[in-house]
């Protein structure tokens, strides 16, 4: 099978923060991308505002650069577990992968998933040992756990003879040995060159009959859009050439060959999509003309339109509820209200987000939305905010099933690592053994630190993340991934407090909030309009509270000097939108507007309330 030997294409694949954008970050700059005057942010690949924002890569995206004659396409993925699914796509763009442990946390959950991924599909891995400019780098032990991961996951002998390379993308420099010299990332170029496969030029499929060069033959692995040119196909060309005004077809899985013509042919290089007139097997593209593509379809010349294997996707565990905002603020911070309005945006993201489900439901202003995870809807619905949606969205909910031979009811279970101080590990094997987990490895650190391996229902995991944080008082570090689906694990309790509802629409007082905050944890200051049925804090005890935070205090003839000086209000808990979706209740909703996020329970007048928790407790 001939090859294209000066073309490598790889992966950056890693658990999440462990230095994938930052090392492609060092690549580029030091390959020549960018000017000597240019002024080029850190983590140059994440453009999308949340990604900054929240420091994590969201959307894998390609780049290309050259060294030496050698053309290096990369692409740089998403290290959290909830967007796995832009993993799986692009693992099929690559020949192989840069697999990066961090230095001091070595394998962690996330590391794993990719992984396996990797080598489900053949790929080698070219092992980075990041960080290790930190002091409690520990390289020895991290490879060593490396190699017991692969051999767990079943790597063959070629697949277990990795190559290691140890850097600190942060500095910008690689070494072939941990006490190397610390220079630049020429060690890390020259292995990908001496290493990494290059691309195949035939593909997987046989040859076509006749002579000549074989017909076209690509796939799609991603999807963007641009205002100017439409829907942009992001793939990989494995067989044939792709030309300017070329005329293919489209072949998805129901075979229907659906002809087009190219109207915009790019290339990668940097951080920009460069216009090419022609590109050739193992070549990755990004291409506008053709209808209605999608993820998974085939890119083929007319007269061998011959669809590639399906790419799998995992299927979501999480599946929440979005419906019209009907609260009494609704209307008055959104551009978008209307539930018309909120399908359509719902069903465009369905049509390149193959990630995310989108279904109906039997009422038209409600819809279901499921996906991999909390941070996954919870950065969709960000989305939404910022584009100027108004809408509410339930409590998560795990997607359960039968057993499709026992019929025994089943829900979603993950792998939890957590790595604690020794000295606060019991009080988080108490609240995860409350929440259903079981404890399968408990492993002592010289460092003072234990690193816990547990087994959790999903459900369980659901509100215990910002619990986590105040339990380790913030140094404790939670990563999970879905495992497998397994018998019901009976009922848990997400939340024990239950809620203070405010009573009537007002503006908060000092003097009021003064008297409720010894009843509990308050979310609003002074000063903030609130509606009936909204959730302005957590009460103390079990049971909900309804609660009149606008009370003035009453004015008398006799007046105590400093008296009204006296009020002292305990900062108010401000809750991110993912935390809100963790604390809620099945009774309540996040209202969510472009400035407000806010909690309220599902049935606003507390008549009907109580009238429809009686009738819940008789059912």
């Amino acid at each position: 099978m001939p090859y294209r030997e000066n073309v490598r294409n790889l992966a950056v694949i890693a658990h999440v923060d462990h230095g994938k954008t930052t090392l492609l970050d060092a690549m580029l700059r030091q390959s020549g991308v960018f000017r000597a005057n240019q002024v080029v942010a850190e983590r140059a690949l994440d453009r999308m505002d949340q990604e900054r924002e929240r420091g994590i890569t969201i959307l894998a995206k390609c780049t290309g650069l050259e060294h030496g004659g050698l053309s290096i396409h990369l692409v740089d993925t998403p290290g959290h577990a909830d967007f796995g699914g832009e993993v799986e796509r692009v693992l099929r763009l690559v020949d192989s992968v840069l697999l990066l442990v961090d230095a001091t946390e070595g394998a962690m959950p996330q590391t794993r998933f990719v992984l396996e991924k990797a080598l489900a599909l053949g790929h080698k891995a070219i092992v980075v040992i990041n960080k290790m400019d930190r002091e409690s780098a520990d390289p020895h032990r991290v490879v060593d756990e490396v190699f017991d991961l692969f051999a767990a996951l079943g790597a063959d002998d070629r697949q277990l003879d990795f190559p290691v390379v140890y850097a600190s993308a942060k500095e910008g420099w690689a070494a072939l040995e941990p006490d190397g010299a610390h220079l630049d990332m020429e060690p890390l170029f020259q292995l990908i060159r001496e290493t990494a496969p290059p691309p195949e030029i035939g593909g997987a499929t046989a040859a076509a009959p006749g002579e000549g060069a074989p017909p076209l033959q690509a796939q799609v692995a991603m999807l963007d859009y641009d205002e100017y040119l439409g829907r942009i196909a992001i793939g990989r060309i494995y067989r044939g050439r792709i030309n300017r005004g070329d005329q293919a077809v489209v072949v998805g899985p129901s075979g229907e060959p659906r002809p087009f013509r190219f109207t915009g042919l790019m290339g990668f290089h940097g951080l920009r999509r460069v216009e090419r007139e022609s590109l050739e097997a193992g070549d990755l593209f990004a291409l506008a003309g053709a209808p209605n593509v999608t993820v998974g379809d085939t890119i083929a010349a007319p007269e061998a339109a011959v669809p590639l294997p399906a790419i799998p996707i995992d299927p979501p565990t999480i599946t929440m509820l979005f419906r019209v905002n009907d609260s009494p603020f609704a209307g008055r911070e959104g551009r978008f209200v209307t539930s018309r309005q909120i399908r359509d945006r719902l069903w465009r993201e369905g049509e390149h987000n193959v990630s995310l489900r989108f279904a109906s439901t039997d009422r038209p202003e409600v819809f279901r939305v499921s996906g991999r995870g909390l941070l996954q809807l919870g950065v969709f619905i960000e989305t939404l905010r910022r584009e100027g949606y108004e809408l509410q969205v339930g409590a998560p909910e795990v997607i359960t099933r039968r057993h499709p031979e026992t019929g025994v009811f089943e829900e979603p279970f993950e792998k939890v690592e957590v790595q604690v101080a020794q000295t606060l590990s019991g009080i988080v094997i108490e609240k995860l053994g409350g929440r259903g987990a079981r404890l399968d490895d408990m492993a002592h650190r010289d460092d003072g630190t234990v690193r816990l391996k547990l087994s959790c229902p999903s459900r369980g995991l659901i509100g215990y993340r910002s619990q986590f944080l105040t339990d380790t008082r913030g140094t404790g570090v939670l990563s999970s991934i879905f495992s497998h689906y397994g018998p019901h694990a009976g009922a848990l309790h997400r939340r024990k407090e239950g809620a203070l509802v405010v009573m009537g629409s007002c503006e908060t007082v000092a003097y009021a909030l003064d008297a409720l905050q010894d009843r509990g944890v308050l979310m609003v200051r002074p000063g903030a309009k609130v509606y009936a049925g909204q959730v302005i804090g957590l009460h103390a005890k079990e049971n909900d509270l309804v609660v009149n935070p606008g009370r003035q205090k009453k004015l008398t003839n006799m007046r105590a000097s400093g008296s009204d000086d006296a009020i002292r209000l305990t900062p108010p808990l401000d809750l991110a939108l993912e935390q809100c979706l963790e604390l809620i209740g099945p009774d309540e909703l996040v209202e969510c507007t472009p400035t407000s996020i806010r909690i309220r329970k599902s049935v606003l007048n507390h008549s009907d309330r109580r009238k429809h928790e009686r009738q819940s407790q008789v059912a």
